[in-house]
């Protein structure tokens, strides 16, 4: 196989289905060697005993292309770690880095449990962070042994992240979280010849058609709008070569649409050089409020 990714090694966590299995193909399409991480957990995160990511290893291979499997937890010290390894090991380096493990238990944030918020929180936004962390371990090894590193890590956020959406606080926060630390590493792994992006993608996948059934169904024939494999042109171009001069960005991408998501900026100050008393405020706040384009609304506010 030849194309934009050619010879280079990349990671997908989460490959076995959906958006993940997408990315995993796409890279290998494009000439890259794939290490196709999954756990086979259902979308709550539960175990299933079964093994998506063989099947992707099984899909690629059948193409001509070269991939191994790796079943690790992305949200463990250890399995994040011997995730990085596995690519070294296999392949001999580590290109790009595609972090998109994740599932669901949604609830309303009165009626959930601290269990609901962990889980989460944790195979999210600290299955982003520990990959990154080892990723980034290897790469500035490499950077200080003189080495020209050219890498890429590409976090998977969302738009609930991005807005919020109603039911579903402890995976907006999280995605949120990703969003912020995507911005935060981009400023801190630059120096090492590493960009970092994340894209909000909207594409029907387990987690969502339940969520969003009726505006996300397949359609009978022409273009499928909100198919997964959308959404994966965006990640392979983000891992090529060809996106060195790209970092710190979240990327919208929905059907054949591609935008970048806007994110906190300092707002025009009401200053009066001076402490202010709390009687003051209203007036000043309303005046800001006024002033400002209203927020986006949180997803079925």
């Amino acid at each position: 196989m030849s194309g934009i990714c050619e010879g280079r090694v990349v990671i997908v966590t989460g490959a076995g289905r959906g958006l993940g299995r997408a990315h995993a193909l796409a890279f290998a399409a494009e000439g890259a060697k794939v290490v196709v991480n999954d756990l086979g957990a259902g979308i709550d995160g539960s175990s299933t005993g079964e093994d998506p990511a063989s099947a992707v290893v099984a899909e690629i291979k059948a193409a001509g292309g070269e991939a191994v499997v790796n079943g690790a937890d992305v949200a463990d010290w250890a399995g994040a770690q011997s995730l990085i390894q596995t690519a070294i090991d296999s392949f001999g380096r580590l290109d790009v880095l595609v972090n998109n493990a994740g599932f669901l238990r949604d609830r309303m944030l009165a009626n959930m449990s601290e269990a609901e918020w962990d889980a989460v929180t944790r195979v999210h936004l600290k299955g982003h962070f520990a990959p990154m962390r080892h990723a980034i371990e290897y790469w500035r090894a490499q950077s200080k042994a003189g080495e020209q590193v050219d890498a890429r890590i590409i976090n998977t956020s969302s738009g609930a992240g991005l807005q919020g959406s109603i039911g579903q606080g402890n995976y907006a926060s999280a995605k949120g979280g990703i969003a912020t630390l995507t911005i935060q590493a981009a400023a801190e792994f630059g120096r090492y010849g590493v960009t970092v992006n994340a894209i909000a993608p909207s594409a029907r996948t387990r987690m969502t058609e339940g969520a969003f059934a009726e505006t996300m169904a397949k359609p009978d024939a022409g273009f499928d709008a909100m198919a997964p494999e959308n959404v994966s042109p965006l990640v392979v171009w983000l891992g090529s070569p060809a996106a060195a001069g790209v970092t710190g960005r979240v990327f919208e991408v929905e059907a054949g649409k591609v935008a970048l998501a806007d994110g906190w900026r300092h707002g025009e100050p009401i200053d009066k050089g001076d402490r202010w008393e709390p009687a003051e405020l209203g007036d000043v706040v309303q005046k800001l409020i006024d002033g400002s384009a209203p927020p986006e609304a949180v997803y079925g506010a």
